[in-house]
């Protein structure tokens, strides 16, 4: 297993979406392959760079009122499969599922809506499911892919990238890893004490 990875596919799927153009730009630089999602795709697209509609590569269109876009092998089998188990591998190219080596991800702002005193509808809207699966998909495969779970991260990354060009190491991508499940238990943490105060 090579430790620096490069990056040649990327999704971003977010719900802020200041302060990434930075990041984008240094990424279409390097020939790095836009993936999306509704606003996020119209954002990528609006800067110039073209983007692939996760439609186009799952061929679902996004269905229940945006509750299910990203849920679906193609997108999960791309960033979970190992590449280096020839196995995996194997099954990719069956299935056509194209290798993801880096998830952009922030989530729907659900602390955010609670403290605005929204109704309980609104508040159960802006439980993101895709958006935490895709960080935790990606953080589990550290050793091949990079998760970016916040734009608290943006910053961090935007530093590597400027320096080593699309690419990360191993320790990099641990590092993004172990802030993505802080990020992850932090959003459920939040979920959970909402969900207890409101029985």
């Amino acid at each position: 297993m090579a430790e620096t990875k490069k990056i040649k596919t990327a999704l971003v799927s977010v719900f802020h979406k200041d302060g990434l153009d930075q990041i984008l730009a240094e990424l279409h630089k390097d020939g790095v392959q836009f993936l999306s999602t509704g606003g996020t795709q119209s954002f990528i697209e609006s800067l110039g760079y073209p983007c692939q509609a996760v439609e186009d590569l799952t061929t679902y269109p996004s269905i229940l009122g945006g509750r299910v876009k990203t849920l679906h092998p193609k997108v999960f089998g791309g960033i979970l499969g190992r590449r280096a188990l020839e196995e995996d591998q194997a099954q990719m190219k069956k299935y056509e599922i194209p290798e993801i080596d880096l998830v952009i991800v922030d989530l729907y702002p659900f602390e955010a809506t609670v403290a605005s005193g929204a109704s309980a509808a609104d508040i159960i809207e802006k439980i993101d499911i895709g958006g935490i699966s895709l960080i935790r998909a990606a953080a589990k495969n550290f050793n091949d892919v990079v998760i970016i779970p916040s734009k608290a991260e943006y910053a961090d990354f935007l530093d590597i990238l400027k320096e080593n060009g699309a690419q990360t190491t191993l320790a990099q991508r641990q590092m993004f890893a172990t802030r993505a499940f802080g990020v992850s238990s932090h959003y459920d943490t939040a979920i959970h004490a909402w969900f207890a105060d409101n029985k």
